[in-house]
């Protein structure tokens, strides 16, 4: 039996402060629609610049959530379903 199955997203977050800002916006953003919010990870971060001066920071992060299914006895069969090793030759 699975006990869990989590999904990952990517989300780019910005600040006129700082990347941590950034970062941080992207997940409070998150949090108001996602529920069980796991791990945030940095991906990557820019700045926005215009005339040489720095506009925003942007921060990339990869999200994870906890999968919620309808059906969980469901999943095992869909994972059978899509291993290679069970497809027919």
């Amino acid at each position: 039996m699975v006990d869990s199955v989590y999904k990952v997203i990517e989300l780019v977050g910005t600040s006129t402060v700082s990347w941590e800002k950034a970062a941080a916006a992207a997940v409070m953003q998150a949090a108001r629609t996602l529920r069980d919010l796991r791990i945030a990870e940095v991906v990557e971060m820019d700045l926005q610049i215009a005339e040489g001066k720095v506009l925003a920071y942007r921060t990339k992060v990869r999200l994870s959530f906890k999968y919620e299914m309808e059906n969980a006895a469901e999943l095992p069969e869909a994972l059978e379903a899509t291993n290679p090793a069970a497809l027919p030759p």
